[in-house]
């Protein structure tokens, strides 16, 4: 039995693949090739452009894959069969960073458009056309939706009045002197299956332990893991500087008058935290990378 996964083509492949990587999975891509190698024998990968990702789901080309809720939302507003995809995983992590995008309705900083009231009869350009053009028609505006190919941000004013774009952080449009509008939607990478891949119980076992994997090494972004000794006189001061995901776990040692204790903490907060853990009494203070974090 093989499970047939799409690994998205562009620019989540990197990060996707890091990401794997972390969950415990070894992805080898090939410039020659679609069909990166896996180090687990009852997966093959093929990438596909994360726009094109819900369409080779719903249809059983593949049995599952990775795509953002964009580009699922733009699948099932145009030809694209609905009810046929099942999410399986959220994904929170992007190009840059582990956080959503956005797609937001832009216009040139020195444009008298202030709303989506104001583009009526105006073209709008995006590589989103089917969403962008639900959302003009809940607003009840009246606009020329254009397919963009790419570099979006340089349309407006002469090729386009305004854009539809995903961004990151914004720092793009900034550059470009555009200002955003409204958000029409926040999206995140999904790992999506096919219902009818779900129905086969190995497949469908095979892709929940992928999608707690996948959900594990997101949760491990950014924390690490922290042990030490200390007195158990000095415990108490020692446990109110340590946050922790529930609580930490303390342990005895040989030494009946010392404990272990094991956290896990934010990255960021390490370098404030460790000399006042010294400070309190605490001794042989460790460090550690975590790979996955299973809540």
């Amino acid at each position: 039995m093989m499970l047939k996964l799409g690994i998205p083509k562009g620019s989540l492949q990197d990060a996707t693949i890091q990401l794997f990587g972390r969950a415990g999975f070894n992805i080898y891509v090939s410039s020659r090739s679609y069909f990166p190698a896996i180090d687990d024998p009852e997966i093959e990968c093929m990438l596909i452009r994360a726009q094109e990702m819900a369409r080779y789901v719903s249809d059983g080309v593949l049995d599952a894959g990775l795509t953002g809720q964009d580009w699922i939302a733009e699948h099932e507003a145009g030809d694209g069969r609905t009810g046929v995809l099942q999410p399986l995983a959220d994904l929170i992590y992007a190009k840059q960073s582990f956080g959503k995008v956005r797609w937001v309705l832009a216009a040139p900083e020195d444009s008298p458009i202030r709303s989506a009231r104001d583009l009526e009869g105006k073209t709008v350009a995006t590589e989103l056309v089917r969403a962008t053009r639900a959302y003009f028609e809940r607003q009840g505006v009246r606009v020329n939706v254009e397919f963009s190919w790419g570099a979006t941000e340089v349309k407006p004013p002469m090729l386009a009045d305004a854009i539809v774009e995903v961004t990151e952080t914004g720092s793009s449009l900034r550059a470009n002197r555009l200002r955003i509008i409204d958000t029409l939607m926040e999206s995140n990478t999904q790992l999506i299956a096919n219902k009818t891949a779900l129905a086969d119980a190995w497949k469908k076992n095979k892709l929940e332990n992928i999608a707690l994997l996948l959900k594990a090494a997101i949760e491990a972004h950014g924390r690490v893991g922290l042990m030490l000794n200390v007195r158990r006189v000095d415990l108490k001061g020692v446990l109110s500087l340590l946050p922790a995901l529930q609580r930490p776990t303390i342990s005895a040692l040989s030494d009946e008058d010392w404990v272990a204790v094991n956290t896990i903490i934010e990255e960021r907060t390490v370098r404030d935290l460790i000399p006042k853990l010294k400070a309190a009494g605490s001794q042989g203070i460790v460090e550690y990378p975590l790979n996955k974090i299973v809540l």
